[in-house]
């Protein structure tokens, strides 16, 4: 069933940038309809509207600010200890699409707080506070910083949570939850050094499921009978990026007759030279690519970040998440100017490179190094973002995201075949034409909502269903007319649509 015209007006006046707060805070009524909560999920808020959503009675204007990944997250804090465990459930759980979205900007140090430490999961108690939390681990919304920074919290239940990431905590750190005041977090500590100990993961592994047993043997410090065992019944793949697998069975990996096993050998840090020179002329083409990027892996967090560019190939949407740890800038500038395609793209994956860089990687030969560039940098020239969305599908809703992607400059491709690409031209304030009339939904929309149509244009767009939302987000429409269509929709109005000139600011 098509939407009614109310309905069109409504989303579409929610998502009009020059809309006023007066305007957008009338879309909080319940006359609204879903206009509200869409509104409040999918963009950026005035403050005074932020301030009346947190005071909203409506359990479901709240909860759809808490996935608003438009709006300072600070402004956020008031829903970490909403009445409601739902609001509290979906800001912990972040913005949506959840398993889309590459980048998940960061929770600030207070709201992270505020949701590990707390004692209930709301007055409604339709979730637990462990649910929460549970929420917030997989969100993606903890920097690396806080992580770094939970051991030596002062609330303990913080530092409990640090133990929990044996692995990442450094020698000192491990030594002071182990003797932590608290008995709680030393007990936790002791649960966790089992990690580290290589009699105490053998006892252990019997009892560890088949899920988590690859893991286990990725991460963990193995005893020589778990690394024979792994050799006996042909477990040995998680070995080969395991930091803790003893020097003589990394010599046997790096023979073993499995090409995908000696290829994640080769880029080991702490490979001698001889098996490098074995390698290097290796019959399988991965594995000589691996060998070949030496001395580039010298630490471990030069290989992983190697690990996470190579055979990704480019339409690669994996998830855009900070390291636990990263190589130094000198490094990524050295593989930024190597020889190497994968270490170009490896450079090009880490924001923050400087502006020459940048410029030089956009103009790279290789296909996947410009498009990591455009994903990841900051600094990437609006022209390359442009190609990429137009040749590469597959990344279109991550740099839709970006705030340097281009919204001018598209008017060229008016005409191309494809509806995404046109939609991006009909919205360029520089087309003298916009085109209301296309047979694609989405490029009318956008030619409706394009600035460069006069007020008096609007009217007959509104009225038309599939152009009514598209006008109705349009920044040209005065804000007079957004009050008017405002009344027609909100207090049931019969009359005809008022004219553009009989209008008057409410």
């Amino acid at each position: 069933m098509s939407d009614s015209l109310p309905e069109l007006w409504l989303r579409g006046l929610a998502f009009n940038p020059a809309a006023p707060s007066g305007v957008l805070i009338r879309l909080l009524e319940q006359a609204a309809g879903e206009a509200g909560p869409l509104m409040c999920e999918g963009r950026d808020l005035p403050d005074d509207v932020v301030d009346a959503v947190l005071r909203h009675p409506d359990r479901r204007i709240r909860r759809a600010l808490a996935c608003n990944r438009h709006v300072d997250p600070a402004l956020l804090a008031p829903l970490a200890t909403d009445p409601s465990g739902i609001v509290r459930g979906w800001l912990a759980g972040g913005p949506r699409p959840r398993f889309l979205l590459r980048w998940v900007r960061p929770l600030p140090e207070d709201i992270l707080v505020t949701l590990l430490t707390a004692r209930d999961g709301g007055e409604d108690g339709l979730v637990t506070e462990d649910e929460i939390v549970a929420e917030l681990s997989s969100s993606r919304q903890i920097p690396r910083s806080f992580a770094r920074s939970m051991a030596g919290h002062e609330h303990p239940g913080i530092r409990v949570r640090a133990a929990w990431g044996w692995q990442s905590l450094t020698p000192a750190q491990r030594e002071a939850l182990l003797d932590d005041p608290d008995p709680a977090v030393r007990e936790a500590a002791g649960k966790s050094s089992w990690e580290l100990d290589p009699e105490a993961v053998e006892a252990r592994l019997p009892s560890i499921g088949s899920l988590s047993k690859s893991h286990v043997l990725g991460t963990c410090a193995l005893s020589p009978a778990v690394v024979e065992q792994c050799f006996a019944n042909g477990t040995v793949y998680p070995l080969t990026w395991n930091r803790h697998t003893p020097a003589d069975a990394v010599a046997r990996l790096a023979r073993h007759p499995e090409a995908r096993v000696r290829e994640m050998v080769a880029a080991r840090p702490d490979l001698g030279p001889d098996l490098v020179t074995a390698l290097k002329d290796d019959p399988d083409q991965g594995v000589r690519m691996r060998a070949r990027l030496r001395p580039f892996p010298r630490t471990w967090a030069e290989y992983w970040a190697i690990e996470r560019v190579v055979g990704h190939g480019p339409d690669c949407t994996c998830p855009i998440a900070e390291p636990a740890d990263e190589p130094s800038s000198d490094w990524f500038a050295a593989c930024a100017t190597s020889e190497e395609p994968v270490l170009r793209r490896v450079a090009a994956s880490r924001p923050g490179l400087p502006a020459e860089l940048v410029e030089r990687l956009s103009r790279d030969d290789d296909e996947e190094v410009r498009i990591r560039l455009a994903c990841h940098q900051p600094l990437a020239p609006p022209e390359l973002l442009q190609d990429v969305f137009v040749s590469r599908p597959a990344h279109r809703p991550h740099l839709l995201t970006l705030r340097a992607f281009p919204r001018t400059g598209w008017a060229h491709l008016i005409d191309h075949p494809d509806p995404e690409v046109r939609a991006l031209a009909a919205a360029d304030p520089a087309l003298p034409d916009p085109p209301v009339e296309d047979s694609d939904a989405s490029v009318r929309r956008a030619a409706a909502a394009n600035p460069s149509l006069a007020p008096e244009a609007l009217e007959a767009l509104l009225t038309d269903p599939r152009t009514a939302e598209g006008a109705a987000s349009n920044p040209s429409l005065p804000v007079p007319r957004m009050h008017t269509l405002l009344d027609r929709c909100l207090n049931g109005t019969t009359a005809q649509t008022t004219s553009l000139h009989g209008d008057t600011a409410t």
